[in-house]
């Protein structure tokens, strides 16, 4: 009887355990079986039906999440929200098909291109809906911080003598096709042998709205292979070039409150080879460091804190030359850029492999895949010495995180 008790209280002990660590204290949506879900503690809720839902993204206060509706042939991007208090699907305006959509820093308002032009939502019975239009002309936008206006790109214009420069502008939210509030912010001065670019893409702000990185991008064929990261002050006065890489935003992470940029540099589209992991101090980009070891690729990166940075890494493969691309199977490895000590920090059986690094709040996630599954689990540890557990099984792709 003594002994059944044990027994009894041990499997308690670790019932609770468990739950214990996998009780978290932030949500995430998802997508399995290119259906949207919604995980939150131990809950998961499917929230879409034949849909092919893409590109995930929840707004500043957690209460709604944009998405894409699109087809097996990629022709297709209607935009879709579902508000996570009313429990519903909707469009924000009858149809809406968009390139690109991004949610206010500061209120539930959604701005999304729409055939080379800006529109904004406008707000019906607490949710998003209805629409207008802000700007014409556009490649790409983010919103500045406070939320009221856009840093907005417009493809460069091709002439006889060749590719023009790359002008950026501010855009005050309410412009509504008011050329008199649009003011020019900054204009790349391109060169076709030093800075070939035509267009501006993926603008990301630093921790305290200082300084904007962004892709300056050739055209699609050199873009492939090399793009080139620049940086530009929030003033729109003092444009540094970082170094190149591939149009990946993914690849680039400001650090949290330093203002030192994150990024996996190197030219070629195949991640065999030349994909190292650098970091710039800003504003003098000059002064930068490479961290990925001589014979070793990074294919993921986070910041973990402002001193360390975790990458998902892999032995390189210059042998291969042909045929299919080879799987680079990455473990995760955490990078202290004060004492330059490194250390693997998951260890993935074989075939398997570790990469999208994501901070959640404490909680360090990643998405591990094995190579002959097109599916992937989400996994999950506190900090970097913490238990790591399985917290979703089977999705699509890396999970999008939303936590207080």
């Amino acid at each position: 009887m003594v002994f059944r008790i044990i027994l009894f209280l041990i499997f308690i002990s670790f019932s609770f355990t468990t739950m214990v660590s996998a009780d978290t204290s932030f949500k995430t949506a998802f997508i399995r079986d290119s259906q949207l879900w919604i995980k939150e503690g131990a809950t998961e809720i499917q929230l879409t039906h034949g849909k092919k839902v893409y590109s995930p993204k929840w707004s500043y206060d957690g209460r709604f999440i944009a998405y894409y509706d699109g087809d097996e042939a990629g022709n297709k991007a209607d935009l879709y929200l579902y508000d996570t208090e009313k429990k519903e699907n909707y469009q924000p305006y009858v149809t809406v098909e968009s390139t690109n959509f991004k949610w206010s820093p500061n209120k539930n308002q959604l701005a999304y291109l729409s055939k080379g032009i800006l529109n904004v939502t406008k707000m019906k019975n607490g949710q998003p809906y209805g629409f207008e239009n802000v700007s014409l002309g556009v490649s790409d936008f983010e919103w500045f911080p406070n939320g009221n206006e856009f840093i907005v790109s417009s493809q460069a214009s091709l002439r006889p003598t060749g590719w023009g420069h790359v002008p950026l502008y501010k855009v005050p939210v309410e412009t509504i096709f008011s050329k008199k509030k649009i003011t020019p912010f900054y204009t790349i001065q391109t060169n076709e042998k030093k800075l070939f670019a035509i267009n501006a893409n993926d603008f990301k702000w630093n921790f305290d709205g200082t300084w904007v990185s962004f892709l300056a991008t050739p055209t699609a064929s050199i873009s492939a292979d090399q793009n080139i990261l620049s940086v530009l002050s929030s003033e729109g006065t003092d444009f540094q070039v970082i170094g190149t890489m591939l149009w990946n935003p993914d690849w680039i992470k400001w650090a949290p409150q330093a203002n030192k940029l994150a990024y996996i540099s190197g030219e070629g589209r195949f991640f065999v080879e030349n994909k190292n992991t650098a970091i710039a101090d800003i504003p003098t980009a000059k002064q930068q460091k490479e961290y990925t070891p001589k014979g070793y690729v990074d294919l993921g990166l986070e910041w973990f804190s402002p001193d360390q940075v975790i990458v998902a890494r892999a032995k390189e493969n210059k042998n291969w030359g042909e045929g299919s691309v080879p799987t680079m199977f990455t473990a995760l490895y955490a990078i202290n850029i004060k004492t330059e000590e490194q250390n693997q920090i998951t260890f993935p059986n074989k075939n398997d492999y570790d990469r999208d690094p994501q901070m959640a709040g404490s909680h360090l996630t990643w998405f591990r895949r094995n190579a002959n599954n097109l599916k992937g689990d989400v996994w999950v540890k506190e900090g970097l010495t913490g238990e790591e557990y399985m917290w979703i099984k089977g999705i699509d792709s890396a999970p999008v995180f939303y936590f207080e």
